[in-house]
Formats: C-alpha cells, structure tokens, sequence
C-alpha cells in the first residue's frame, strides 16, 4: 500500500470522528426546529417570536376592543396606512389650544383651515355680535388637562374620517365693556372649561389638514 494512500485513510478516518464528535456535543437540526416542550407538555416559543394580528394598542389605549370607534380607526387605518391615533390626539391638543384662543381673541383668521364652512361662520357671528356690543375678551391658555377619544366613525363610501375628542382645558378670561371696565370674569381665576369637539377629514387625501365640524360640552 503506497504512503499516499495510507495518508487519505488516515486524513478520512480523522473526519469520521470530529463529525461524531460535533454530533454528540451540538446534536442535529433537520429543517425547521420545533420549539422546546415544557413540563407540562405544551411548546414554549422563543421569547423573541413576534405574534401577528394581534389588537392594535394605538387603538384600544383609546377605545374599547372590538366597538365601534375602534373597527372606524381601523378603517381609517386602511385607508390611509400613515394614520395614527396617539399623534392625532396630541395634534388634536394644538388645535383646541389655537381655536379656542383665536375665537377668544375675536380673530380667526390663522385657524380658518381647521374650521369648517359652518363653525367658522357660528364662530364669526358670535365674535360680530360681541364686537357690535362693544365688548372685548382678555383670554390666556393655561394648559389642557385632558384629551380623550369618545367616538369615531367612518364613512367607506367617502373614505371620510369623524373622530370626536373631549378637552377640558384651563384659562384666565374676562370680558370688558367699551370702556375697559371688566363686566365678566377674574383675571386671576383660572377657568376649567370642558369641550367636545368633532375633527373630519377625506382619509388618504393630499390635504393633511383635520377641520373642526362640530362642537358641543
């Protein structure tokens, strides 16, 4: 038997045992690993597996499972995938804050894009009034201690989103007469006022915008 030969044997021999070897400290894997079994008998996935169709906790911090409001998100959702109700609820904040103090201060005019046709013109008429009677409003935001979901709809044959949010909000107020004389309110009381407003908005349209189309208390 020639040395070379002798050689290869030797070389497959030593193969032969660091593949056995490997098996009894590493043991085999045949396609897809199963999950481990536990004492009582049921599969245990890795901690890390990530469960799909799961509920939507953007949505069910703000509304119950399976309501209404909650299946109106998300089909707002769907229509227009970048939506998201945490961050319109904090947007919805802003805008409580600028309509308010531009309907207390009498002019609306860097809001009218987050009003409706009707509400600016309730909003305007009450300032008009206020006007012709000669009274001023001296307002300041303090801050507003709640925002909440109440009730959301969908229209899916308009792809029109209604999302309904309750505010109770802080300020100063007072109201004076022609001659600078305060008639209503302390400048030094703070006033909690309690709002329920209504935003709309064409889900998936080019304008960002959500206008007010409704309010009540």
């Amino acid at each position: 038997m020639s040395s070379s030969l002798i050689q290869l044997l030797v070389l497959a021999g030593i193969a032969v045992f660091l593949i056995l070897r490997l098996r009894s400290v590493l043991g085999t894997r045949e396609g897809f690993e199963k999950p481990p079994i536990t004492s009582d008998g049921k599969s245990r996935r890795p901690e890390f597996d990530v469960i799909e169709g799961g509920p939507d906790l953007d949505i069910i911090d703000h509304v119950d499972d399976g309501s209404s409001s909650a299946k109106a998100l998300a089909a707002m959702k769907m229509a227009e995938p970048g939506f998201m109700v945490g961050p319109f609820l904090e947007g919805s904040r802003s805008a409580y804050e600028m309509i308010l103090m531009a309907f207390e201060n009498g002019d609306l005019s860097n809001v009218s894009d987050f009003l409706s046709d009707e509400i600016a013109e309730t909003f305007q008429s009450v300032i008009d009034q206020r006007n012709e009677q000669g009274l001023t409003v001296d307002a300041s935001f303090v801050g507003v201690r709640e925002v909440s979901l109440k009730e959301a709809e969908f229209n899916r044959k308009t792809n029109e989103g209604e999302v309904t949010v309750r505010f109770i909000g802080e300020l100063t107020s007072t109201v004076k007469d022609a001659d600078g004389e305060i008639i209503e309110g302390d400048p030094n009381e703070i006033k909690r006022q309690r709002d329920v407003w209504t935003f709309a908005r064409v889900m998936g349209a080019d304008d960002p915008n959500w206008q007010l189309v409704a309010t009540g208390d």
